[in-house]
């Protein structure tokens, strides 16, 4: 290990040091809860730069969040005082998206292509369900949009899907076609969603060799925040990344694996050795988070956990209150109970009531809470509610630039097209969305060769 006295191994402990210095080669770092493990990416990563002259637009380091890969850049700015934006920090989709918009010609789409969110596809899946007289009251597009991002995650494409379940029951009979027909729209639209993002990826690589080698070529280190949440395509992306140098740095805890409903693998974590069997292990296991008796807990109970690398987190924090558990018979006692604590709080400590959180597992659990704050005249705030990027007024606007940037998105098209009122009836909507897929083509080639097609419709045609 390099001396412990370097400006960026300092106000480390032993073992984030040995993490942050490692020479070369793939490296799992067993991160616990509040063990530093940020610092330990972002000194790491700074320590490439500063110690070991890797160019930093050799390193790629992925995240989950916007928010994550933010506070990634800052850090890493603020230790080497160097300028952000050559790095390459995302999310998995961001970075993913990156390579997609610059090798796009590979896989037949465009460079501007549309990245659909949930609710433009389940718009999508709707108008797929209702061309096959599907009622959409009876099965959510909702749930087939849960169900096919799920399937995507695996890899399982719509042909494999009817392999594997060749006596479908009637869910899985609408599943499999709206997923074949969804591929189709999604291409003729010029236009990916969030899953894609990460199989396209994959496809690109496999059909194209030499953009493969490309990329495994640029990237001499790859660092992954959150590792236990991968799924199954962000890891097999990974390994094909990180074939030629094999500097990959993945950073999780198996026992913080809670995302396995929304496609994450802790197998990930817990079989990394198959994938890369010289792999050098680091247990970050001091806490700078928690109390002693919050550890204990936490450890007496993650110990039942029949599959799980072995760590046990330890602090030098002093002891705090002793933790306390109430079993209550129902949602409305609770809040009394927990409005009682929080009066007795604020007459024996002093804290006031913006010291004070309650945190819950569903926005649907706050409405207790709120009734009982009303009646007990306490003032409180709850965080959340509708994301800006979903209000309506925001997503008319973005699918109008949509539409600038890519003129063959439906989702957009119809998003807008009576935003504001045109007058223009659903019937000659649907009556233009049926021709486009009879001819198998556009929405907006038959608007550019509307002559054509006029005598189809009744009432408005289908522009301004």
């Amino acid at each position: 290990m390099e001396n412990n006295t370097h400006p960026l191994l300092k106000n480390l402990n032993e073992e984030q040091q040995k993490a942050v210095s490692f020479e070369t080669g793939p490296m799992l770092v067993l991160a616990g809860a509040g063990s530093g493990k940020t610092r330990v990416l972002t000194n790491r990563i700074a320590y490439l730069i500063a110690e070991k002259r890797v160019p930093a637009f050799r390193i790629l380091a992925m995240t989950f969040t916007n928010k994550a890969a933010k506070e990634m850049k800052e850090r890493i700015e603020q230790l080497i005082s160097m300028d952000v934006q050559q790095f390459w920090i995302g999310t998995f989709h961001s970075v993913f998206a990156r390579i997609l918009r610059i090798e796009a010609k590979a896989l037949g789409y465009t460079s501007n292509y549309t990245i659909y969110d949930t609710s433009d596809q389940e718009s999508v899946m709707k108008r797929i369900m209702e061309s096959h007289s599907i009622n959409t009251k009876n099965v959510s597009p909702k749930k087939i949009r849960a169900k096919i991002s799920s399937l995507k995650n695996k890899m399982i494409t719509p042909k494999q899907f009817d392999e594997i379940h060749s006596k479908k029951d009637a869910f899985d009979q609408v599943v499999s076609k709206v997923y074949w027909e969804y591929g189709v729209r999604l291409r003729h639209n010029n236009a990916m969603d969030f899953d894609d993002l990460l199989n396209n990826t994959i496809k690109l690589f496999k059909e194209n060799p030499e953009i493969l080698e490309k990329y495994q070529h640029k990237f001499d280190h790859i660092l992954i925040d959150e590792y236990q949440d991968t799924n199954v395509a962000q890891f097999e992306i990974i390994k094909m990344l990180g074939e030629k140098h094999r500097n990959v740095c993945v950073v999780g805890d198996d026992d913080q694996s809670i995302y396995k409903w929304r496609g994450a693998e802790v197998k990930n974590v817990l079989n990394y050795a198959d994938s890369f069997p010289d792999k050098t292990t680091f247990r970050l296991e001091q806490n700078y988070r928690s109390t002693p008796q919050i550890l204990e807990i936490a450890n007496s109970l993650i110990q039942h956990n029949q599959s799980r690398l072995e760590k046990e987190l330890w602090t030098k924090n002093p002891a705090g209150d002793k933790p306390m558990l109430y079993t209550l018979q129902n949602p409305r006692q609770e809040a009394q109970k927990i409005i009682k604590q929080i009066k007795e709080i604020r007459a024996s400590d002093g804290f006031d009531y913006n010291d004070i959180a309650i945190l819950y597992r569903t926005n649907a659990q706050s409405r207790y809470f709120e009734e009982e704050f009303r009646k007990n005249n306490i003032h409180y705030l709850i965080f959340g509610g509708t994301r800006f990027y979903e209000r309506k007024e925001i997503k008319d606007m973005v699918a109008y630039l949509r539409m600038l940037v890519n003129p063959l998105d439906s989702v957009s098209f119809q998003r807008i097209i009576n935003v504001p009122a045109r007058k223009i009836g659903a019937k000659s909507l649907e009556t233009l969305f049926e021709i486009a897929t009879r001819e198998r083509t556009t929405h907006w080639d038959i608007i550019q060769n509307f002559d054509k097609f006029k005598d189809e419709f009744r009432g408005n045609p289908p522009y301004a």
